[in-house]
């Protein structure tokens, strides 16, 4: 009777499972009819072909259980015709009002526009360290003329090398020529060659004695390779970022400086017009070309280890406190990287730029991507969260990401095309990005444009003059473009640059002898600035932070008005607190 009962069980089971192929044998559920399975199996184990049927039939149904779940869908490209989401911008809230931050009601000649940018200390430091290194030129026994450097002598100095700029000869010798064609009346009516070239020769930016304590540290970490220029640097640099506030679109590029001076830290860049010198990274304001931010590159350094070269240039110009937030940054495919989108939209900055298809994060599918023989005009977009990637066809493929910007809005651009032997303007279909990427990522240029226009720029073999003549150069230029932001803002008409440098030497003159009017007081205006370059080091306490208990707050920043120091952060914004508490308690003074 025991074999018949088990005979008839396993018939059944076999009657089941032929009647029935897709028969689950609860794979998904290990509970009790899996262990009634096991039971019955040890009951009947010299049914072996039973056994062999269990295991035959459930692998099958647990792969099926596998697939059930949703397939993941596959990256794809989207064409033009295929609509894109407009992403969220960031709310545009800068940390002052955009365009220059002093009273532009005030009368601003060139001169007193330049003075913002080489104050009164800034000229007392050069002529202090320039007299000093006269002086121990002469104690080692080198013979030239000289007498002390005097404001009224570097005015002058200004003025020839502003007049430099305007008028170019093949030798600097030949502005004090008497000759036909050089018979010039300037500048040998205010200053001899022979005392021009001591100035130049004696040209000093730094401490003599500092420099010495510097030089010790030669091959060390602590060694600072920019000491030399480090004075006059900290101070433009501070100055361009607190006499203008730029717009909702900036950008980053290189800039080269030339120079012939023989120093390491020279750079070539191939694809720049001035292939050899020095690089500067910079930050610019893409309407203006007003130079905000600039940094020399030395070489490699601890800071750009962990994310690279390019991601700390990057951060490196960008004071997010003393920018705001909302800003929209334009940069080329050598800054871009995953984490510096990362950090940029964690400060609530926007970015565009240009991407190579070689970069880790660029899409690499293929799926319904370019045809063999692409049109001109032609495109492709992925979206990746908040990144869009988008390839577009014109002489050649180019390839960009945005997080402000959606694929396709129907604008077009024209270019002459050849169809059939025949050149004709045509209408072509152009990305968003790429569009805003031509209007906005040439502030660099620009301001590299107005440099190249008129420059200072003298020969020298000594590569901290070639930074000095430079700076002069940014500091006029900048000079320029708050004239005409302070024309705009009145209605008036600015004038020409040619025009501006020529009244600016003319003021440098006047200047000397103590008759040019007067800058307006730099007091009217309250404005961030920063203790020192070592944002870490250079620090105070926050004077509103005491006053209100908070004791061992410390802030780089201070008012250069008030000469106090306080927070300015994108979460904690003292500076603006504590002067509305001034403001305030002022006006109930007076009343």
């Amino acid at each position: 009777m025991a074999s018949e009962n088990k005979s008839c069980k396993t018939e059944d089971v076999l009657e089941i499972v032929s009647k029935d192929s897709e028969v689950e044998l609860c794979v998904e559920d290990s509970s009790s009819d899996d262990e009634d399975l096991i039971q019955v199996d040890k009951e009947n184990s010299s049914d072996s072909g039973y056994e062999i049927l269990l295991k035959a039939k459930s692998k099958p149904a647990l792969s099926k259980a596998r697939k059930s779940g949703p397939p993941e869908q596959e990256e794809m490209w989207h064409n033009k015709k295929e609509e894109d989401r407009n992403p969220e911008p960031f709310k545009f809230m800068p940390s002052r009002v955009p365009g220059p931050t002093f009273n532009k009601t005030a009368s601003w000649s060139p001169l007193s526009l330049f003075q913002l940018f080489f104050s009164v200390p800034v000229v007392q430091t050069i002529i202090q360290n320039t007299n000093a290194n006269a002086a121990r030129r002469k104690a080692a026994g080198i013979k030239f003329q000289w007498t002390d450097l005097t404001v009224k002598d570097f005015y002058v100095f200004l003025a020839i090398i502003v007049f430099t700029g305007l008028v170019s000869v093949h030798h600097r010798a030949d502005y004090w020529k008497r000759e036909w064609p050089y018979n010039f009346h300037f500048p040998q009516e205010y200053m001899s060659r022979n005392r021009f070239e001591a100035i130049v020769w004696s040209l000093h930016l730094s401490n003599l004695k500092d420099d010495e304590e510097n030089q010790k540290k030669r091959n060390t970490p602590q060694y600072d390779r920019l000491f030399k220029i480090k004075p006059l640097y900290d101070q433009i640099v501070n100055a361009c970022k607190a006499n203008f506030q730029p717009y909702k679109n900036i950008c980053i590029d290189e800039r080269m400086v030339a120079s012939k001076a023989r120093i390491s830290v020279k750079q070539y860049m191939k694809a720049k017009p001035t292939k050899r010198g020095y690089k500067l990274f910079v930050l610019a304001d893409s309407a203006s070309g007003y130079t905000w931010n600039f940094s020399v590159y030395t070489g490699k350094s601890e800071s750009n280890i962990s994310h690279g070269l390019s991601y700390s240039a990057v951060l490196d110009l960008l004071p997010f406190s003393l920018l705001g937030q909302g800003y929209t940054l334009y940069l080329d495919h050598f800054y871009t990287s995953p984490a510096l989108f990362q950090h940029l939209r964690k400060n609530c900055f926007g970015y565009c730029g240009t991407i190579k298809k070689t970069q880790s994060d660029f899409p690499h599918t293929e799926k319904n991507d370019f045809p063999k023989r692409a049109e001109r005009g032609d495109m492709r977009w992925i979206r990746k969260d908040e990144v869009l990637f988008v390839k577009w066809i014109e002489t050649r493929e180019i390839t960009m990401c945005s997080t402000v910007h959606r694929a396709f809005s129907g604008k077009t651009v024209q270019r002459r095309v050849k169809e059939a032997g025949v050149w004709s303007a045509k209408q072509i279909p152009v990305p968003d990005a790429v569009l805003d990427y031509n209007k906005n990522m040439h502030g660099v240029d620009l301001s590299d444009a107005l440099i190249g226009y008129y420059s200072v720029q003298q020969k020298t073999k000594k590569w901290y003059k070639t930074f000095f003549y430079h700076f002069v150069d940014i500091a006029i230029v900048n000079s320029f473009i708050l004239h005409n932001e302070i024309c705009r803002s009145q209605g008036q008409e600015p004038v020409t640059q040619k025009k501006f440098w020529e009244h600016l030497a003319v003021e440098m003159l006047s200047f000397a002898v103590g008759s040019a009017p007067a800058a307006p007081s730099p007091t009217l205006t309250c404005m961030p600035r920063y203790y020192g370059s070592d944002a870490t080091q250079s620090r105070r306490y926050c004077r509103r932070c005491l006053d209100a208990g908070i004791p061992r707050v410390k802030t780089p920043i201070y008012c250069r008005a008030c000469n106090v120091p306080l927070c300015l952060t994108s979460k904690k914004n003292c500076f603006e607190r504590w002067h509305d508490k001034q403001e305030y308690l002022s006006s109930v003074n007076v009343h």
